[in-house]
């Protein structure tokens, strides 16, 4: 088996799209700098099945956000899981995710996002910029990637409160339930799209974002902050040749969260305590409240046995992942053997 790829012989292995001139030209001023993932909003169907789950599982702390929205505090905060009801007809989704940027300014924001070929607009839609201000004054930022999926902007203090930077939030509430696993932190996205070289492209050249770690030849994930984060894009959202399903739509996969001292089987007894079922089928939908774990091997950038990857749907079908604090998407049995970004 040939040895790893390192970061030389990756980098020159790219299609030209990923590191083309524009790209590497941008200055830093010309660049949008993030600390890491703020927050995951799910649109889910029964708010309260859904707070209920979460805190039950992972204990966390309640900010209700009114009858229709929740937010659900990730360790010690900022970062939190937002949770809202959809209207009739739409279907539980991840929504968007939001990045919490540093020295957060609409102005320069906006300025940056239009230097890269993003315009402001009402609408929602590929290359979009859209700007909002609530009642108390809180400006959010709501962009669509060239797919048109939605990332929002915030300050990397946002709590989803009020004042300029929304981050004068009340207290929180503790979870009524201990919960059966504690949540540190996010690890990653990761987003189905058309094109993966165009979106690693279009995020490097607004973000500044460098590569983590690789999953393969041509699939980086991109360093999102200084510590493990990541995003992921991964060219799914198509048709393969010959099948009779319609194409899948771009969108958000599922989102990773991390707790310590990983150990995918004490995990998966865990989750069957919890009510779930291990998934039927490797090639078939995922069932709402199922687990399953896949191995990344040596050719996607994990070990040489494989690096223990771990899934479960919610109760509305929704996919998230657990992995350890140190994960990066790298190689390792804990997949926290990574290169410097």
């Amino acid at each position: 088996m040939p040895p790893p790829i390192d970061r030389r012989r990756f980098l020159t292995s790219l299609p030209a799209l990923l590191v083309a001139p524009r790209m590497m030209a941008q200055s830093v001023g010309s660049q949008i700098r993030v600390r890491g993932i703020n927050h995951v909003s799910l649109t889910v169907s029964d708010l309260k099945r859904s707070v209920d789950f979460y805190q039950g599982l992972f204990g966390m702390r309640l900010r209700p956000q009114g009858p229709a929205a929740a937010q659900l505090v990730i360790g010690s905060g900022p970062e939190h899981l937002g949770l809202s009801v959809g209207g009739a007809g739409v279907p539980p989704v991840i929504d968007h995710y939001c990045l919490g940027v540093e020295d957060f300014n609409v102005d320069r924001i906006l300025q940056v996002l239009s230097a890269h070929g993003v315009t402001r607009s009402e609408a929602a839609g590929p290359m979009k910029v859209r700007v909002t201000v609530n009642g108390s004054g809180t400006s959010s930022i709501r962009v669509g990637d060239p797919d048109g999926i939605d990332i929002q902007l915030q300050d990397a203090s946002y709590c989803s409160g009020s004042g300029a930077f929304g981050n004068v939030c009340s207290a929180d509430v503790p979870s009524p339930r201990k919960g059966l696993m504690t949540v540190k932190g996010y690890s990653h996205c990761t987003v189905f799209v058309t094109d993966a070289q165009r979106s690693n492209a279009f995020h490097r050249q607004v973000f500044a974002f460098g590569i983590r770690s690789y999953q393969g030849p041509n699939a980086p994930t991109l360093a999102v902050g200084s510590a493990v984060e990541f995003l992921m894009f991964a060219a799914g959202a198509t048709t393969p040749a010959g099948a009779d399903t319609a194409p899948r739509r771009p969108g958000i996969n599922h989102f990773c969260l991390t707790v310590p001292n990983f150990d995918a089987d004490r995990i998966l007894k865990t989750l069957e305590s919890y009510g779930m079922k291990p998934r039927e089928a490797q090639t078939s939908p995922v069932a709402p409240m199922r687990h399953y774990v896949n191995m990344r091997m040596e050719n996607r950038g994990g070990s040489k046995a494989g690096t223990p990857e771990l899934y479960f749907t919610d109760p509305d079908g929704i996919l998230v992942q657990l992995q350890d604090i140190s994960y990066c998407g790298g190689s390792g049995v804990l997949g926290n053997v990574c290169p410097a970004p």
